[in-house]
This record gives structure tokens, C-alpha cells and sequence, in this order.
């Protein structure tokens, strides 16, 4: 197998890793851990196994200047990212979750626009509005069933969450280009650990660990082993081979395998409120990351 076709393994790995990851989450909050404890659990299980993955990879010191943006990184990545997107999980439907984490390119977009300066087209500008658009509806009208206690607020916080990783996204761009991708996120997790440790430790330390049965504990380390480690890992390979704008396309395999997955198992339910919000989103990402022609 060539290392292109490798890398479009690994990126579509992710992606049916990240679309099961919305229900496997969601079985095990609120009841058996809360969310914010199970952010505990999922940053510091990864800070232990990145700084294990560091010792086995290239030795490199970081510039002092550095480390306020690796702090700015830790907390719209992980700390700000996870405590917002873990909450809203708990509120809403996975498949709202996956439709409303398509709208991290419009939103990197947007983010660039404002702090970067760059120029918009007309078409993106188009395509911005319908997936704000999309947005609006499933916040506001899309419903979910089973423990799902407050849609909207969770669909609302799902959004958040997107906007904080798409900052960190701008933010983490000079430090790839600087730096081997182990030399920093290893201290941007372990920061990030520090900062969600005080919201989510009292939910932690309450959890009945004796009386969790071995298929929660199971789908816990699968949300910190695979989700987040292996998935760091394989997105490195693929982001070796393929294009940044190759890689993004993948992201929008997320929602038709959660919605898979979450369907299957009678987790979730499509709706045409969640079936028009996915549709004004991705038309709107479509325009947003199409690349505008040679000849025009």
C-alpha cells in the first residue's frame, strides 16, 4: 500500500473512530461519570500517554516565547474544547453533536478573516450564512431523545465548542511549522489537564468506581486510548501524505457515521428538523472550502 493510500486509510479511521466516539460518550454520561469528571479521566489518561510517546521521539527544546501560546492552545484546545463539547453531549443527541462539529471550516474561516485578515469571497461569505443558518435551526428546534435532558443548551454548547477549536487550530498552525507535533502537545495537554482538574474534580472523585460495570469502564478507555491518542497519532500520518484542505473533507464523514452507529443501537432519531440543519450546514461547508477555479 502507498503512503497516500496509508493516509486516506488513517484520515477515514478518524473519522469513523470520532463518529462512534459521540454515542460511546454519551452511554457512559451522566450516568456513571459526570461530564466534567470524565474530562479528568480522558486529558490525564492522554497526558500520560504523550509524555510516554515523547520519550520515544525527537528531543527538542521550546523557545520561552512559545509557551503563552502553548497556554492559549492548552485552554481553547482542550480545557475550554473539551468542558464545552462533554457537557453539551450530555444535553443533546449525538447526531446533532456531529452535524454541529461540521461547522469547524466555516468557522476557522470566519476566525481567519477576523484575526488573520484575509480576504473572503462572495460565495464563502454565502456559505457562511447558510451554515449559521443550519446552526440556528438545530440549536434552536432540534430535538433528541432518550436521556438527552436539554437540547437546545447542549446543541448550544456543541457550537461553543467548535469555535474554541477552531481558534486552537490557528493557534497550534505556527507551532507545526516549528516544532515536532510531541515536543508541544505534550505541554499543551498537561496544561490543559491543570485547567479543567479544578471544575472536574469533584465529579472524579464522587464516581462509585466498584459498582461501574466493565462495559463502562471499557467505552471510557476507548474515548482515551483510541479517541484521543490513537486518533492524534493517525491524523499526524495522514496529515504527513495529504493536503490540509484533503484532510478537512474527512470531517464530514463524522455525522453519517454517527448517525450509523447511533441509529443502530436505537440511541438517536433523524428528524426533518436535524435532516434540514445537516443539509444547510454542508452546503454551506461546500461553499466555504471549494476551491475557486483557474480559469475564472
Amino acid at each position: 500500500m502507498s503512503k497516500r493510500n496509508l493516509a486516506l486509510v488513517a484520515a477515514t479511521l478518524v473519522s469513523i473512530i470520532y463518529g462512534v466516539t459521540f454515542t460511546i460518550a454519551k452511554d457512559v454520561m451522566p450516568k456513571h461519570v459526570g461530564a466534567f469528571g470524565f474530562i479528568v479521566m480522558r486529558v490525564g489518561g492522554s497526558v500520560i500517554l504523550f509524555w510516554i510517546a515523547w520519550l520515544f521521539s525527537v528531543k527538542e527544546k521550546i523557545a520561552k516565547n512559545d509557551f503563552p501560546r502553548i497556554i492559549a492552545a492548552a485552554f481553547f484546545g482542550v480545557a475550554f474544547n473539551m468542558l464545552t463539547f462533554f457537557k453539551g453531549l450530555s444535553l443533546t443527541s449525538p447526531i446533532s453533536a456531529a452535524v454541529l462539529m461540521c461547522t469547524t471550516p466555516i468557522i476557522v474561516l470566519v476566525l481567519s478573516a477576523i484575526i488573520m485578515k484575509e480576504r473572503m469571497q462572495t460565495s464563502k461569505a454565502f456559505g457562511i450564512i447558510l451554515g449559521l443558518v443550519g446552526t440556528a435551526v438545530l440549536i434552536g428546534y432540534g430535538k433528541s431523545i432518550g436521556s438527552a435532558t436539554n437540547a437546545p443548551l447542549g446543541n448550544l454548547l456543541v457550537f461553543v465548542n467548535a469555535v474554541s477549536y477552531g481558534l486552537y487550530l490557528i493557534m497550534v498552525r505556527k507551532l507545526m511549522d516549528k516544532y515536532n507535533a510531541f515536543t508541544f502537545v505534550k505541554w499543551i495537554y498537561l496544561f490543559g489537564f491543570l485547567m479543567v482538574l479544578p471544575f472536574g474534580w469533584r465529579e472524579f472523585e464522587v464516581v462509585s468506581w466498584q459498582i461501574v460495570p466493565t462495559s463502562a469502564l471499557l467505552k471510557m478507555a476507548f474515548v482515551v486510548v483510541i479517541s484521543t491518542f490513537l486518533t492524534y497519532l493517525l491524523n499526524l500520518l495522514s496529515m504527513k501524505e495529504l493536503k490540509p484542505t484533503t484532510v478537512a473533507v474527512f470531517i464530514y464523514l463524522q455525522p453519517l457515521f454517527a448517525t450509523v452507529f447511533a441509529i443502530g443501537l436505537g440511541k438517536d432519531s433523524l428528524s426533518w428538523v436535524k435532516i434540514t440543519a445537516a443539509i444547510l450546514i454542508f452546503v454551506g461547508v461546500y461553499l466555504v472550502t471549494r476551491k475557486k477555479n483557474p480559469k475564472n
